[in-house]
C-alpha cells in the first residue's frame, strides 16, 4: 500500500499525538528574550537602567553599539541563574547597563543582538532639565518628596514619590516614611535607582513611589521621610575610630490642602485624571439563539481596578447578556495608577428583528478641569436573523444538515478516507487526554478535601487564621479603603461576594456595624478614618462568623474508601 493511501492505528495516533503535545508544551516553554526599562519617563541629565534578560542556550553578551547614537552607556553587570521549569533545567542569563541620554524628547532604545538573539525596541520620554535644585543640593545625603498633585480631592489616588541622594556609596542603610493621618498611605512597585547631576555634583538616586489616598478634606501633612545608613567610609575611619561613613537624612514636612467632594458630583464618586470607553469588539451580525462576543474596554487615569465602577451593558430588548469576569491590568505612570478594564459580553438574541444596544455611559469627575465629564460608547444596532436551518434530505426521514461538498469518502482507498481516519484517531486522542485530565482533577480535589478537613464540630464559631488576621491588619495600616474591602471579602471561607455578604455572615453586631460603617465612608457618607480606627478595634482578634451548621452525609458513596491504616477523616467542606 502506498504511504498516500496508509491508515494510521489508534495506538500510532495516540503516540503522535503525545509527541505532537510535548513538543507544544516545549515550544511554550522555550527559551525567550526580552528587554525592559526600569523608568519609561526621565529628565535630561538622569540615568536610566535597560535589562535584558534570556534564557537561550544561543544568546550571546549583547552587543551595545547600537545605543552610542543617543546615549552614554556604563555600569555594565551580568548575573547568571539557574532555573527549573516544567522538570527541566535551564539557564538564565540577566544584563543590566545605565543609559543616560544625549538629548531630550522621545527616545527609542534600539533593537540589540545576542548572538541570534534579539531584543526588542523601547520608548523613552526625555524631559528637558527644568534646573530646579532639591533644596538640599551639595549635601553627602538628602531626600527630596513631592506629590503628583497638591490639592487634591477625597478619595483621589495621588502619585507620592520619595528620593534619595546620595554622593557616597551607600552600604546599607533604611528609607522609612510615615503613613499620614487621615489618608492611606501604599508603597508601589520596586525602588528605581540612577544617576542624576545636581549643582555639578553626581549622585546615586534612590526612587520610591507611593499611592496616596486621602479620606476627609482639609489640610493633610505627610510626614517626613528619613534615612539612617552608612556609607564606605575612609581608611583613616576605620583606623582612628571615626564615624564609619554613619549618614542621616530627613525630608521637610509637606502640607497638602484636600478638597471635598463637590456637591454637582456624579455619583458614585470617581475622581480621575482621564477616562476612555472602547469597544474592543463587535459582532458583525446576530443570530436568534447564537452566542455573539462584544468586548468593552476602559483605561482609567488615577484610579486603581478596585475604585472603578462596574463595568456593564444596558438593558437589550430581546437579548441575553452573560458577562465574563473583568480582566484587570493595572500599571503605575509617573506616580499615579492606570487601570485598564477589559469585559467581555456574550449576547443571545431570543428572537429575530431589529436589536439595538444603548450607549453605555460612565459619569467622572475631572479633578484638573474641576468639572463633570462623561466618557461614552455609541449605540449599537443589528437585525437578528434566524437560525440557520438546516436542508432536509430526500424521503421522510429526520431532518439533517445537508452536505456542503461532494461526498467522495466512500472510496475506501482514496486519500480523504486516509485523512478521516487519522481524524478519528485524532479525535480520540482527544478524548483520551480529557479522561486523564478529569481523572487527576477529581483525584487531586478529593485529596486536597481529605487534607483541609478540620474537626470544627457544627455549632462551633469559625476561627480566624493567623495569615487572614495580618492580611486585614495590613491592609487596615497601609491600604485603601477598597483594600481593606477586598482583606474582609477574602477572610470568609469561601470568598464572600462583597461586604453585604460579610456583614451576613458576621456573629459580632459590633464588626457588623463598623463594616456599615466601611460602606458608608468608601462611598463619601461618612468618615474614613473614624471607620478605619474602629475596624482596627473590632477586628483585632480576627473576624468572629456566623455558626455553621453540620452539613449532611452526602448520598453518593466516597470516591475512595478508607485505607487500611486507619478511618477517613470527617466528610464536609470548611466552616464558614
Amino acid at each position: 500500500m502506498s504511504a498516500m493511501h496508509r491508515r494510521w492505528s489508534p495506538r500510532t495516533l495516540v503516540r503522535m499525538a503525545i509527541w505532537l503535545l510535548l513538543s507544544t508544551l516545549s515550544m511554550a516553554a522555550s527559551a525567550q528574550t526580552r528587554a525592559w526599562l526600569d523608568r519609561d519617563r526621565i529628565a535630561l541629565g538622569e540615568t536610566v537602567t535597560l535589562n535584558i534578560e534570556t534564557t537561550s542556550p544561543n544568546a550571546a553578551e549583547p552587543d551595545y553599539t547600537p545605543l552610542q547614537a543617543d546615549f552614554s552607556v556604563s555600569g555594565h553587570t551580568s548575573r547568571r541563574e539557574l532555573v527549573r521549569a516544567n522538570g527541566r533545567n535551564s539557564i538564565r542569563l540577566l544584563y543590566a547597563v545605565a543609559l543616560r541620554p544625549r538629548r531630550d524628547g522621545v527616545l527609542t532604545v534600539p533593537v540589540l543582538s545576542l548572538g541570534s538573539e534579539q531584543t526588542q525596541p523601547l520608548p523613552l520620554v526625555v524631559t528637558p532639565d527644568g534646573g530646579r535644585a532639591p533644596a538640599r543640593a551639595g549635601d553627602e545625603v538628602f531626600i527630596e518628596s513631592e506629590a503628583d498633585d497638591s490639592d487634591p480631592y477625597v478619595q483621589q489616588s495621588v502619585g507620592w514619590v520619595v528620593r534619595l541622594y546620595s554622593a557616597a556609596p551607600l552600604v546599607s542603610g533604611q528609607l522609612d516614611q510615615p503613613a499620614p493621618e487621615g489618608a492611606s498611605l501604599q508603597r508601589v512597585g520596586d525602588d528605581a535607582q540612577y544617576q542624576r547631576d545636581v549643582g555639578g555634583r553626581r549622585y546615586s538616586v534612590v526612587e520610591r513611589r507611593f499611592l496616596l489616598v486621602p479620606e476627609r478634606s482639609g489640610a493633610l501633612t505627610i510626614p517626613p521621610a528619613s534615612f539612617e545608613g552608612r556609607g564606605a567610609g575612609g581608611f583613616f575611619d576605620d583606623l582612628f575610630g571615626g564615624n564609619g561613613g554613619a549618614l542621616r537624612a530627613q525630608a521637610a514636612p509637606r502640607l497638602l490642602q484636600v478638597r471635598p467632594v463637590p456637591a454637582n458630583a456624579p455619583q458614585p464618586w470617581l475622581p480621575l485624571q482621564d477616562l476612555q470607553l472602547r469597544y474592543q469588539s463587535t459582532p458583525q451580525d446576530l443570530r436568534a439563539g447564537a452566542a455573539a462576543t462584544l468586548v468593552v474596554e476602559a483605561v482609567a487615569d488615577g484610579a486603581t481596578a478596585a475604585q472603578m465602577p462596574e463595568l456593564q451593558l444596558p438593558a437589550i430588548a430581546g437579548v441575553e447578556v452573560f458577562a465574563e469576569p473583568v480582566q484587570a491590568d493595572e500599571r503605575f505612570i509617573d506616580g499615579r495608577p492606570r487601570a485598564k478594564l477589559t469585559r467581555r459580553f456574550s449576547l443571545v438574541p431570543s428572537r429575530t428583528g431589529k436589536v439595538e444596544l444603548a450607549g453605555m455611559r460612565l459619569d467622572w469627575w475631572d479633578v484638573r478641569a474641576g468639572m463633570v465629564r462623561s466618557a461614552t460608547l455609541p449605540a449599537l444596532s443589528w437585525t437578528a436573523q434566524a437560525a440557520a436551518a438546516a436542508a432536509p434530505t430526500a424521503g421522510t426521514g429526520p431532518v439533517t444538515a445537508a452536505p456542503t461538498q461532494t461526498d467522495v469518502s466512500a472510496d475506501p482507498g482514496s486519500p480523504l478516507q486516509a485523512i478521516q481516519g487519522a481524524s478519528r484517531g485524532w479525535v480520540l486522542a482527544t478524548l483520551l487526554f480529557a479522561a486523564l485530565w478529569l481523572f487527576t482533577l477529581v483525584w487531586g480535589l478529593h485529596r486536597g478535601d481529605a487534607r483541609t478537613a478540620t474537626e470544627t464540630p457544627a455549632g462551633a464559631l469559625a476561627p480566624s487564621s493567623p495569615s487572614t488576621t495580618t492580611g486585614l491588619k495590613q491592609a487596615l495600616d497601609r491600604g485603601a479603603l477598597g483594600d481593606v474591602a477586598d482583606a474582609l471579602c477574602a477572610a470568609a471561607q469561601p470568598r464572600a461576594r462583597d461586604l453585604d455578604d460579610v456583614i451576613a455572615r458576621l456573629a459580632d453586631d459590633d464588626q457588623r456595624d463598623a463594616v456599615q460603617a466601611l460602606q458608608r465612608a468608601r462611598w463619601g457618607g461618612g468618615d474614613g478614618v473614624a471607620a478605619r480606627q474602629t475596624l482596627r478595634n473590632v477586628f483585632a482578634s480576627g473576624p468572629r462568623w456566623r455558626e455553621r451548621t453540620a452539613d449532611r452525609p452526602s448520598p453518593l458513596p466516597p470516591l475512595y474508601p478508607a485505607g487500611p491504616t486507619g478511618p477517613s477523616g470527617p466528610s464536609g467542606g470548611h466552616g464558614a
